[in-house]
């Protein structure tokens, strides 16, 4: 993402200028728009023209309009952004109080102005703007006849690639067609991975399945490698790490992002540092209870008693259309930072985001045990038998 222009008054009303480079800049340009706010992008519009003849005729132009944003949809798998809403500025095709779809997408410029402007959303246009932030992980994610393959970013786990090839069982004396078949899924497998990941930008590749399945699978790769010279696959051999997962299912990335072996090789992303916060979290909930609260009313009262170091919070908590409950998630943040805690925002698209909202997306560790609350809830509970 780049940023064109900043204009923020000192009430933090105001208007930025961005442009989206990459498919995960719309991401990042969904969670900043809200119903409400004023969007300001070049579309194009169907205008009906009338000629001197009276004949009636219609075009597609070219134009710049300003909407204030009704709705929002968003496909995450092709990052499409639909921004619907009604023109408030005066335009000579379009007129005032007239709907109109802008679609947004990659390098294509936009101005967004909002009455209040938070520290959650300023914060997120500066993580777009960093270029530290990017798809450094890829990972396979497999079992016998099934593998996802997929690209973990700071905000997503994309799946670029699913293959699925039926493989027959093994029988006594003949397992040729169970070699064959497993010779062409594995040959699929490579082939997506050689298609969807880019290793110039990707630091680590993580081959994870339960049993022998990727130790076998890497095996073939790099033997077909040698023998094809694929120096794609072969200069970048170091990238790959085998982690254990229960299954080929997507949801398992989140076992072998747990894996220590990957915790330290991916130290540095985002998704690391989410998955082992979460991690922290439920050991926590395991072994001492009174530090780990799940709720937005626990959260609060403990961060009341300045308790939280940690807190584990859902971004799709901030695009709540109510504006009074995004203010009341926005305080928490802003307060437990002033408070020298430590504030995570998972990303809904995440593995991790998705067993967070499991959760109703806001979690704390605390630093210490806050027994009050647990001791109020009994009495509230033996108040109600």
């Amino acid at each position: 993402m780049r940023l064109v222009r900043k204009d923020l008054e000192k009430d933090n009303a105001g208007q930025v200028t961005l442009i989206p480079e990459e498919p995960e800049d719309m991401w990042h340009t969904y969670n900043l728009l809200q119903v409400g706010d004023s969007l300001r992008a070049s579309t194009i519009r169907k205008v009906q023209t009338e000629s001197a003849t009276g004949s009636v005729g219609s075009n597609r132009v070219r134009t710049t309009l300003t909407l204030c944003v009704e709705a929002i949809d968003f496909d995450s798998q092709a990052c499409q952004l639909r921004v619907k809403g009604t023109n408030i500025q005066e335009n000579e095709y379009v007129k005032m109080g007239a709907y109109h779809t802008i679609e947004l997408e990659p390098n294509r410029q936009f101005t967004l102005a909002k009455k209040q402007w938070d520290s959650v959303v300023l914060e997120r246009i500066e993580q777009a703007c960093d270029p530290a932030w990017s798809a450094d992980v890829a990972a396979v994610v497999m079992q016998e006849g099934l593998a996802h393959v997929c690209l973990v970013t700071p905000s997503m786990t994309l799946t670029r690639a699913k293959v699925e090839v039926n493989i027959p069982r093994k029988r006594k004396g003949n397992c040729s067609q169970h070699d064959r078949a497993l010779e062409r899924f594995y040959e699929q497998v490579v082939q997506a991975i050689q298609r969807h990941i880019n290793f110039e930008v990707v630091k680590c590749v993580l081959v994870a399945s339960p049993g022998f399945v990727r130790e076998q699978f890497c095996d073939y790769m790099f033997q077909q490698a040698v023998k094809t010279d694929n120096k794609l696959l072969l200069e970048n051999r170091s990238k790959f790490l085998q982690v254990h997962s229960s299954s080929g299912h997507k949801y398992a990335l989140k076992e072998a992002l747990c894996d220590p072996a990957v915790t330290s090789r991916l130290s540095d992303t985002k998704a690391a540092g989410e998955v082992k916060a979460l991690d922290d979290f439920y050991k926590m909930l395991q072994h001492e209870p009174d530090r780990a609260f799940y709720g937005l009313k626990h959260v609060e009262k403990a961060n009341e008693a300045m308790a939280i170091d940690t807190l584990l919070i859902s971004d799709e908590l901030f695009r709540h259309q109510d504006v009074a409950t995004r203010t009341r998630y926005v305080k928490l943040v802003d307060s437990v930072r002033e408070n020298m805690g430590t504030v995570r925002i998972f990303s809904s698209l995440h593995v991790s985001g998705e067993q967070l909202g499991q959760l109703t997306g806001v979690a704390a560790i605390l630093r210490f045990p806050v027994a009050e609350l647990s001791d109020q809830e009994d009495e509230s509970s033996s108040e109600e038998d």
